[in-house]
């Protein structure tokens, strides 16, 4: 089992400070969430909560994914980064090809982007993408940024997405694994068909071990039953070695986990997080090394 720190709702000047202590405290990555901008009022209710409402206050720091994760790239050494989620198809996928692709050669091939298709129609209004495409557009955008990591002339003729011969560089010198994000059937078999991992929400441990049965079944069905594949989990009711243990025998790989909480609750106190970084590190991560 390997551990990610959720860095969600984190103010970014903390950041720097943070990624180092978990490049030498047996962390294996840090994971970013993604919002461009968030409207005062929203016309989508939030999909994972009861009540619609979003999970986070007004005036919360949101980085840009690839910028902050080149950054950190350059302050440590061992130190993975990840997303979750980063909402790909509000995006324009050349864009993002280039962001990510130049984020593995400064990191030296130390990212896995997890991408999810978004849930906030008014977002996608501000960056003049379709909300309702959005799945079938995800589906084309992952095909392009496979051909444009070649870094040789390619081409693509889609229903969404169309160019002629091209090239995009610097390449990629290393395989880059996408997770894909959601708990909707359509994400998890968007998962199980393209992807190289799945990521949970924040759910029931049973939740996720059901889940992940179904996505094993879908790539049996896609005849990709022998090809790696990994989970990032996130469960509401594990927080032990062995709730994980459980997990990692379902065939969880990774947890995404927010260590401040467990010591000094909801706290934004820059010391309070680094000790509960490093508490983490010893009372749960060292279980599993």
């Amino acid at each position: 089992m390997k551990f990610v720190m959720s860095t969600s709702f984190s103010s970014v000047a903390h950041l720097t400070k943070l990624a180092p202590v978990a490049d030498t405290h047996g962390w294996h990555a840090m994971s970013f969430s993604d919002h461009v901008a968030n409207p005062q009022e929203i016309s989508t209710p939030y999909p994972y909560t009861e009540d619609g409402s979003r999970r986070w206050p007004p005036f919360t720091d949101w980085p840009d994914p690839w910028v902050m994760i080149g950054a950190l790239a350059t302050i440590t050494e061992r130190l993975r980064f990840t997303n979750n989620i980063f909402v790909l198809p509000m995006r324009n996928p050349f864009l993002v090809a280039k962001a990510i692709s130049t984020a593995a050669i400064v990191s030296n091939n130390r990212i896995t982007p997890a991408i999810g298709v978004g849930w906030s129609a008014d977002e996608f209004a501000l960056m003049d993408a379709d909300f309702r495409t959005r799945g079938k557009r995800t589906d084309e955008i992952l095909e392009i940024l496979r051909l444009l990591w070649t870094g040789e002339l390619v081409e693509y003729q889609g229903k969404y997405y169309q160019f002629d011969a091209l090239e995009m560089n610097p390449a990629p010198e290393e395989y880059i694994p996408i997770w894909i994000g959601g708990i909707s059937e359509p994400a998890m078999r968007r998962a199980a068909r393209l992807g190289d991992g799945w990521v949970t929400d924040l759910q029931p441990s049973d939740e996720i071990i059901e889940s992940i049965d179904s996505i094993n079944q879908w790539r049996r069905e896609y005849g990709r039953e022998n090809e790696p594949y990994e989970v990032m989990a996130t469960p509401s009711d594990a927080w032990d070695v062995d709730g994980y243990r459980r997990l990692e025998d379902a065939g969880v790989t990774h947890i995404l986990t927010m260590p401040w909480p467990f010591y000094h609750g909801e706290t934004d106190d820059l010391d309070q997080k680094i000790d509960a970084v490093k508490r983490y590190s010893d009372d749960i991560i060292s279980k599993f090394e």
